[in-house]
């Protein structure tokens, strides 16, 4: 399992980190600043994660044979969102080998979307492994961004954002929906899985859902910081990337 991205392991990546540490995987981690080389590809064997990390940094040559071993059932990607995710302000992976395998379309544009609006993680497929036994309706997350994309065809959306505008009234707060987008796609090719989460699973975007869940989950990984963080937050992104890792 490779893991790039989230700027270093002190900072951002300190949570997924921890999370893939608690759950017992092998991984190697290499930070947002880190040009990719044919001697790091040893190490995605299983999965590609791809978190805040631009496309700058990834050669053509190099993209292109990571997206063939997806194509070819050896390998998982996942994308997570930020600015150097998608498109974002940094993340340029628009027509990029690696774009071409992912299940959503990747705007040419900023697809960064700031929400100061109550925005809902609403679940689409409950009985997919990815978000069973988790309390989407009971205890809806919420998130403050994502990337906006657009869903292909062929590929499953399991979350939506769901924006809500909000206003006090003399009776209390009243929300109304606003906007709905793709916010976690997924889909099988051959025998890969590839996934497409617009929000972040560090802050800012995150928000509210990395504390989402009745308790709290401690975790760190070797050379990261000590995270923090809720439990359904911590079962989410465990069974996010089992079901990715699981072909």
């Amino acid at each position: 399992m490779l893991y790039l991205g989230d700027t270093t392991l002190e900072t951002a990546a300190c949570y997924l980190a921890g999370l893939l540490h608690r759950a017992g995987y092998a991984f190697e981690y290499r930070p947002s600043n880190h040009r990719l080389s044919v001697d790091d590809l040893t190490a995605a064997d299983d999965l590609l994660i791809l978190s805040d990390y631009p496309a700058a940094n990834v050669d053509e040559e190099i993209a292109a044979e990571l997206a063939e071993r997806i194509r070819s059932g050896s390998l998982s990607l996942l994308m997570i969102g930020g600015w150097e995710s998608f498109e974002g302000c940094d993340g340029h992976w628009h027509g990029t080998p690696l774009a071409e395998v992912l299940p959503v379309r990747i705007s040419d544009k900023d697809d960064r979307r700031n929400i100061d609006r109550p925005t809902f993680v609403q679940c689409q497929v409950s009985g997919h492994p990815v978000t069973v036994n988790l309390p989407w309706a009971e205890r809806p997350p919420l998130i403050g961004g994502f990337n906006q994309v657009e869903a292909k065809s062929d590929a499953r959306v399991l979350l939506t954002a769901e924006i809500h505008d909000a206003r006090l009234t003399s009776s209390g707060y009243e929300l109304s929906p606003a906007k709905s987008h793709p916010l976690l796609v997924v889909q099988d090719l051959g025998n890969s899985r590839v996934a497409a989460l617009m929000t972040d699973l560090a802050p800012h975007w995150v928000g509210p859902l990395v504390d989402w869940g009745p308790e709290r989950v401690v975790a760190r990984a070797n050379g990261g910081e000590q995270i923090e963080v809720g439990s359904d937050y911590a079962r989410f992104v465990e069974q996010l990337i089992g079901w990715l890792v699981a072909r």
